[in-house]
């Protein structure tokens, strides 16, 4: 994933796909959990709090895809999120105590979070490459 197109539609995907998350658990919670046959929590607020979060990213995603390379710090936040949601979920269902529902959420994030590790060295190495060439001439 070297183009800058390729790593603007990365990070436009992103931001979809945590909107509709956001959007999903935000406003349409309960049917969500009905849909997946699980459990909710005893108060919705434990549920809404994250979906609100995940629309924050979806923002941040979106500024990405906008201009990747100068944005390109913000991207760390993104790994870091991803990261985070997948330290959780794999651990709990390593050890057999999480719900289906969070491991689809779990694969898609941990494709993400690598996808977003190489976008940011590639975007590293063109600033690398454009720097060199601002010093030839």
């Amino acid at each position: 994933m070297t183009g800058a197109k390729k790593i603007a539609t990365l990070f436009y995907a992103a931001a979809l796909y945590d909107a509709i998350l956001g959007l999903a658990f935000l406003f349409a919670a309960d049917w969500v959990f009905t849909a997946f046959w699980t459990e909710p929590p005893n108060h919705f607020g434990y549920v809404h709090f994250p979906a609100a979060l995940l629309l924050v990213f979806a923002l941040m995603f979106l500024a990405i895809a906008r201009d990747p390379q100068q944005n390109r710090n913000l991207i760390l936040y993104g790994v870091l999120l991803k990261v985070s949601y997948c330290g959780v979920v794999f651990w709990h269902w390593w050890r057999g105590g999480i719900p289906y529902m969070w491991k689809p959420f779990a694969i898609f994030d941990l494709v993400f979070a690598v996808l977003f590790c190489v976008a940011y060295v590639a975007l590293k190495k063109q600033e690398e490459e454009a720097d060199v060439v601002r010093r030839e001439s």
